[in-house]
């Protein structure tokens, strides 16, 4: 049905401007004494010209042959100025806006030529090179017009990819940034899990099983949850919004889960917890999960507090360790795509080593209307 539409729209046009041609003509008949009467030829002329706007859009250049042809030999025959230059100009705009320079200069240079024999034979035309005058104007303004189209529309389309390169991009961002947090989380405490099992599998075999049964559960779960993204990301059926992915109210569980990887982890929730925006609850989650991440990889400490506060228009998080002895200079990619992640969400981030010898990273995030 889509592509019948301009097919209907140029035939549209094409009837219109038969009826107005012939309308027109009949008109114009008695307008001069000095030019040819008009007959069933003049009107097959007017027709023939009007009729091939049908296809104007899929042979330009042979609607333009058409016209040209059609519109010439009705003022080269002496029949009278009028309503019959109507479909010459939209032929020449059609040229010029579905085809190519190199194709289109020619084309309407060619048509342009084609008028011109009328000049010398036409008894109403204008003296000398006054005739030329009105002959370019019915070239050069059409072709103008569909320069201008044809430009404007091209600028419009380049700007529509251009958008969509850019949302691809961000969406590739977002699914690496989602695979990071999940992958990293899951590797860190893992390798946590496997150093311990290591260490105890001669003295505690029974402790060691334990390690090894959390190594299992942990790459279950981060498998799990890739598996969710990657799935969700591919559009699997689901909606993104309505898409199981992990929130504030799984603390619980990544708690528990950082406890068998050796950190011990203190949770305190303060305010009223309520319902939030997915984006909000996954971005508040993953700084929670990134910060405890970093703590399996780069502390001894074993100990983090993980603080969440709920305000009418905000959630903030806190997380909190016994900073290292030493620090890595800068800030690493862990910190930066959680800032970038919490910056999306309108929110702020800080991180760094406190007075009191401790590492904090503190995320405030605007709950917004959703709920």
């Amino acid at each position: 049905m889509g592509a019948a539409k301009p097919w209907l729209g140029d035939a549209a046009i094409a009837l219109l401007l038969a009826v107005v041609g012939v309308l027109g003509t009949i008109a114009t008949d008695d307008f001069s004494e000095a030019d040819r009467p008009v007959d069933l030829w003049a009107f097959a002329m007017v027709l023939a010209a009007a009729l091939s706007l049908v296809v104007r859009r899929s042979w330009p250049l042979a609607t333009l042959a058409v016209a040209a042809g059609a519109v010439g030999g009705f003022l080269l025959a002496g029949y009278p100025y009028g309503p019959v230059f109507l479909p010459f100009f939209v032929a020449v705009y059609t040229m010029a806006r579905y085809r190519p320079l190199g194709w289109a200069v020619p084309a309407s240079l060619i048509a342009f030529a084609v008028l011109l024999p009328h000049l010398f034979t036409h008894p109403d035309a204008l003296p000398g090179m006054l005739g030329l005058v009105p002959a370019t104007a019915w070239v050069v303004v059409p072709f103008s017009i569909g320069v201008t189209v044809r430009t404007v529309w091209e600028a419009a389309r380049r700007e529509r990819a251009a958008e969509i390169r850019r949302r691809v991009y961000d969406e590739r961002l977002r699914i690496s940034q989602e695979v990071h947090d999940v992958v990293g989380h899951g590797l860190a405490a893992i390798k946590m899990q496997a150093d311990v099992a290591l260490h105890l599998l001669e003295r505690k075999p029974e402790q060691a099983e334990r390690a090894l049964t959390a190594i299992s559960r942990t790459s279950t779960e981060a498998l799990d949850e890739v598996r969710t993204t990657l799935e969700t990301i591919r559009g699997a059926g689901s909606d993104p919004e309505q898409a199981a992915v992990p929130g504030l109210d799984q603390l619980s569980e990544l708690r528990d889960r950082m406890s068998q990887s050796g950190v011990e982890i203190s949770l305190e929730v303060t305010g009223t917890p309520r319902g939030l925006p997915t984006s909000v609850d996954l971005a508040a989650y993953r700084v929670v999960q990134e910060s405890l991440t970093n703590v399996l990889r780069h502390t001894d400490a074993g100990t983090a507090t993980v603080g969440v506060h709920y305000d009418p228009g905000t959630v903030s998080v806190l997380v909190s360790n016994p900073a290292p002895e030493t620090s890595p200079r800068g800030e690493g990619l862990g910190i930066s795509g959680m800032r970038e992640r919490v910056n999306a969400q309108g929110g702020t981030l800080s991180a760094g080593p406190t007075r009191d010898g401790r590492f904090e990273v503190r995320a405030t995030i605007p709950i917004g209307g959703g709920g």
